[in-house]
């Protein structure tokens, strides 16, 4: 089982088919002061596997601030049913919404774990923005 792709956006769903919509990536947040808070950040997966890893596996999520430190962090399984005969890979979209604290200005970090290894690191920068409000859902840099 292998994370396909792995974003942080301002909105994601999975329709009734299974179909994944993601809206506004960004990797960048800027806030106008510290401590921040970030409301409903999505982290959104997507994971791919042989049909031979069809059942259940575990799925970590951590996030560490600038200092390594653990800034919030969860646990859940995804559980892949048995494809119809003809498919060779099945997959899966799974959306977490989190309100995230920042402390400090700095690189943050999404750990993402599946079935105990570590699959991939998704970074996202905070910076202040000292002439402007916060940008909604942090998608750049204010503008001069």
């Amino acid at each position: 089982m292998k994370i396909d792709f792995a974003v942080v956006c301002d909105y994601a769903l999975v329709d009734q088919y299974g179909k994944l919509s993601v809206m506004g990536i960004f990797q960048h947040i800027w806030v106008a002061q510290f401590p921040a808070l970030h409301p409903r950040l999505h982290l959104v997966l997507r994971l791919r596997g042989r049909r031979t890893e069809i059942g259940q596996h575990e799925v970590r999520i951590r996030l560490t601030g600038p200092d390594g430190s653990e800034i919030l962090s969860g646990d859940g399984t995804v559980n892949f049913a048995e494809p119809a005969a003809g498919i060779t890979e099945i997959e899966a979209g799974a959306i977490l919404v989190f309100d995230v604290p920042f402390a400090q200005a700095g690189r943050y970090q999404y750990e993402i774990t599946v079935d105990e290894e570590l699959q991939t690191t998704l970074p996202i920068t905070v910076g202040q923005s000292q002439n402007h409000a916060p940008q909604a859902g942090g998608q750049g840099p204010p503008s001069s």
